[in-house]
């Protein structure tokens, strides 16, 4: 069955006092996709930029410092820009006339990453935290765009566009709706879909690697970044001091030199974890949830809090472009757990970096053994809202040396021995990457 799209135009029920927030993000969005076709429109001089992951990597952390948006806001003012610049170039492939595009019209574009759709209402992500608004239904929507397809649970949402109307003052939701496969296709969809779901998992540390993810794969130094961090903050510390212009001036030089070698790591960081996440397959990538992780994680840092934030945010727009879904899990008794038998104890972590479960004698780097549970748990939410006829779903955790599946099956690569001794103690050459 071919998808059915249609677009329903709603009215939306603001709450008092929350009109400002949709119309700064309004604003800060527009900043988002013009200042992204400066960047990108060239002509006649070069050529014009029309890569989404190039403007992405040149523009995201600028505007997410210009900005309050959220991450996938910012990326959508990119894409809106990047989108509109292709067809720019095609007209002028055409040899019609055509200029750099301007983004003054009210809209801002949602997805399910910055809006959670519901029948009666829709929560959309502000400057300003989220707002949620009811929607304006008519007494008998039957017969109606809104009762044939807004309320209809044969549709699902899609991407949408919020606008205002000026003239009264008025916010709509242009919702985008897709009709879903009736229940035997579904069903089928779904089982398909299942079959190819891997997950990786991906641990996050203060000290050591700054990830280790369920293929065994340790990346980044974070006691380098800590390093520079120290050296930096010492420096800055004394010319804070002699509190000269010409002493601010360089600590401002400093300050932006060390940013941007932050960054730098840590987009290096992200396209590793996107190379293991792809080069095994991986339909999702699991984080565990970073609210509040300084109080939870020891050691850490405000810096290390933005950082693993950046880093989290970076996966996540990259994976967007490959379709990899990348969400958060709890992290409660990853760090504790056996990833081998599922024996939880404080006493299984032996020492800061080596993991010995008390009850199997299973022996791995701890945040290796961390991963596996991250990635596991999201499993098991995907699980969960599967219909499996035999009861299991074949989803999978991502190993360098195979796959695992949720109910303990373990299928090996073409190279492999066995899992113990292929990936759960990792060689000095896979370390040291």
């Amino acid at each position: 069955m071919e998808d059915v799209i249609r677009t329903v135009k709603v009215k939306l029920d603001v709450p008092e006092g929350r009109c400002d927030d949709l119309h700064q993000t309004k604003e800060q969005f527009l900043h988002c996709a013009n200042t992204t076709a400066a960047w990108a429109w060239r002509h006649p001089d070069e050529h014009c930029v029309t890569s989404k992951q190039q403007a992405e990597t040149a523009l995201y952390d600028r505007l997410r410092n210009e900005t309050e948006l959220t991450a996938n806001l910012v990326q959508k003012g990119i894409r809106r820009a990047i989108e509109a610049t292709k067809s720019g170039v095609a007209r002028l492939k055409k040899g019609e006339t055509t200029s750099q595009p301007q983004f003054d019209a009210w809209s801002v574009v949602y997805d399910k990453r910055s809006a959670t759709f519901h029948r009666d209402h829709v929560s959309l992500s502000t400057v300003n935290g989220r707002v949620e608004c009811e929607y304006v239904i008519p007494d008998d929507p039957e017969e109606t765009p809104i009762g044939e397809h807004l309320l209809n649970e044969e549709y699902e949402f899609r991407m949408s566009t919020l606008q205002y109307d000026r003239s009264t003052e008025a916010f709509y939701l242009h919702a985008r709706m897709r009709r879903t496969t009736d229940d035997h296709e579904q069903s089928a969809a779904a089982s398909s879909d299942a079959e190819h779901r891997t997950v990786l998992g991906v641990d996050l540390n203060v000290d050591g690697s700054l990830a280790v993810t369920s293929t065994g794969a340790f990346i980044g130094n974070a006691d380098e970044m800590n390093h520079r961090r120290r050296e930096f903050e010492k420096t800055r510390g004394s010319m804070q001091q002699t509190g000269t212009r010409s002493a601010h001036l360089s600590i401002q030089s400093m300050d932006d030199r060390e940013h941007r070698w932050i960054q730098d790591e840590l987009h290096r960081a992200s396209n590793q974890i996107l190379d293991e996440a792809r080069n095994h397959g991986c339909t999702h990538i699991a984080f565990e949830d970073l609210t509040d992780i300084r109080d939870r994680m020891a050691g850490a840092k405000r810096f290390h809090a933005w950082a693993f934030r950046r880093l989290y945010e970076y996966v996540e727009y990259k994976a967007e472009m490959l379709e990899i879904e990348v969400e958060q899990v709890s992290p409660a008794y990853t760090s504790q757990r056996c990833s081998k038998c599922g024996f939880t104890h404080e006493r299984n972590r032996g020492s800061k970096h080596q993991f010995a479960c008390q009850k199997c004698d299973y022996e791995l780097n701890a945040d290796y053994n961390a991963s596996k549970n991250i990635a596991r748990k999201l499993l098991k939410r995907l699980h969960s809202g599967q219909k499996s006829s035999d009861g299991g779903a074949p989803c999978q955790c991502a190993l360098t040396s195979g796959t695992l599946n949720l109910n303990g099956g373990f299928t090996a690569s073409v190279d492999s021995t066995t899992e113990g001794e292929s990936t759960d103690k990792p060689t000095t050459s896979v370390v040291g990457h």
